[in-house]
Order: structure tokens, then sequence, then C-alpha cells
């Protein structure tokens, strides 16, 4: 199934992609949200769309909001990706790099990207998304992370750079300002998806290509990191989280290259969709 929400920003409505068709499900679903997923709603779902006929097709005006509702946790893998490590001038980490995002930041997978004010380094970062499908705490082992996972999306962790390495503290202000993730366009759950860790993506600007990567370059596999961030905390179900990206960001080019206005970031996964965003002052 593909999970989609669809209207104003503030007011989505749940629905799915079918045949390349959006469907309208707010008569019998409230959103794809913690309550949803906590509640075995995947299941549910599957027995409703057996006759998509039933449920109204989306206009194909209407906004496409985020994949999901806004979660209760972003979570972040840092330095996720040999490559990208090696272009960061980092070391490989010896154990997943964990930072969050304000869960604000969640927005739709066509809305503009903010230039924060005062900013220079605006960057940008293709990432595979994960949507947890109940809630994770302490788990016995790594295969057992593969039952809480309610599918994979298309994720942009945008990022400032002055802000998240320049101006003390850790990478959280860097990281939450206004849109920083669009997500989406729809929510692939695990069925859909033959094998997570073999992924192509891709991100370009202003038509350029910048990022190329595949899933099967990190090191730590989405299973491990599932495992290894329950041992810490609960990840509650509808909770999102960002995986790493592939080299090629901004930051690690010679000299340094940052979106400005007027720039516009594409970015796809294989089988998880593409995004296109304008660069706007906020």
């Amino acid at each position: 199934m593909k999970l989609i929400r669809f209207g104003e920003s503030g007011n989505e409505k749940p629905g799915v992609l079918i045949n390349g068709e959006r469907k309208d499900l707010s008569s019998v679903f409230q959103d794809w949200d913690r309550q949803f997923f906590q509640n075995d709603g995947l299941k549910i779902l599957k027995e409703y769309i057996k006759n998509p006929s039933v449920f109204p097709t989306i206009d194909d005006a209407e906004r496409w909001g985020a994949c999901v509702a806004r979660p209760g946790k972003v979570i972040c893998i840092g330095l996720n990706y040999s490559d990208h490590a090696a272009e960061s001038g980092m070391a490989i980490p010896e154990e997943p790099i964990i930072f969050q995002k304000g869960s604000n930041t969640v927005v739709g997978p066509f809305d503009n990207i903010l230039i924060p004010r005062n900013s220079v380094k605006t960057d940008w970062e293709v990432e595979l998304g994960v949507v947890i499908s109940k809630d994770a705490r302490y788990l016995n082992s790594v295969e057992d992370a593969k039952d809480y996972i309610a599918g994979y999306c298309t994720s942009h962790d945008v990022s400032e750079r002055a802000f998240q390495l320049e101006r003390g503290g850790q990478w959280t202000k860097g990281k939450s300002c206004d849109n920083f993730n669009p997500l989406g366009p729809y929510l692939s759950t695990t069925d859909e998806v033959a094998n997570v860790q073999n992924l192509k993506m891709s991100l370009s600007v202003n038509g350029v290509q910048k990022q190329t990567g595949n899933t099967s370059f990190m090191i730590f596999d989405v299973y491990h990191v599932i495992h290894h961030l329950s041992q810490f905390m609960t990840l509650e179900a509808g909770d999102i989280i960002n995986t790493g990206t592939p080299p090629g960001v901004g930051l690690g080019f010679d000299p340094p290259q940052y979106l400005k206005e007027g720039d516009v970031v594409e970015l796809e996964i294989e089988g998880l969709g593409s995004q296109k965003q304008s660069c706007i002052n906020a």
C-alpha cells in the first residue's frame, strides 16, 4: 500500500495512491498518525481498499501533504554512509550517531524550502525515511526490528550548517528550522519494498546532479538502527527515523555549495517517489 495525505497545510486528510490515482479515505480514517499505526490500522486499511472504487478520487490540484501526520519524534542518524563520512572528513562511527529534528519540520514533498533568516549555509540531504508501526522499547534482537516498521518514504533532511556546526551546542538548531523535513510523496508499506538495503538515491539542484547513492552503503542498516535506538528510548508508533545521506551534500564540495532563494531541489529514492522544492527566504 501507498499512504498519502492531501489538503491545505494543517488540515490534511488521509488517502492512498492506487494505480496512479489518489483516493480519499477521510470518511473512514481520521489520519495516518500514532493512533492509526498503534491500533493495527495498516491491517484494517488493507481490508478497506480491496474495493478502492467506492472512495472519491482526489483532484490533481490538491496539495500533497507529508505522507504521515506530525510525528512524536524525528530521529536522525548522522554519518551513516561510509562515503559521506569520508567527504565530511570524519571517522566512520563505531555506533550510530543520533540527533533529533523538531517534529514541526515535517512538511509536504512539494512545499517550499524556507531559507532561514541570517542563513548562508542551507544544505540538502536526501535520506531514506522509516516510519515506526508500533511502540518499540528494548527490542531483544536486530531481527525483531522488522516487526516494528510501517513502511518507508523519501525524506529531505535539510540542514543549516553554520547553525549546526559553528554556533556551539548540539546539531538540533541547524536541523529544526521551519520546513526542514519534506516527507513523501507517499509511505510505501514494507511489502512494497523488496530490499530496503538496495535502493538508488539521487538529488539535483537546478537540474545539476549533486547526490547519487544507494542504501547498500549504509554503515548501520535499518534494522540495526531501530534495535539500537530502542535501547535508549521508546520509539512510538508514527515516529520517523531519517537514516542518513549519501555523498554529494553542499558541505562536501570544494568550495562548499549552499542553497539560495530561487534554487529548485529535486530528489528521489527508487520505489519511494520523488520530491521537488523551491527555495524562498523565510
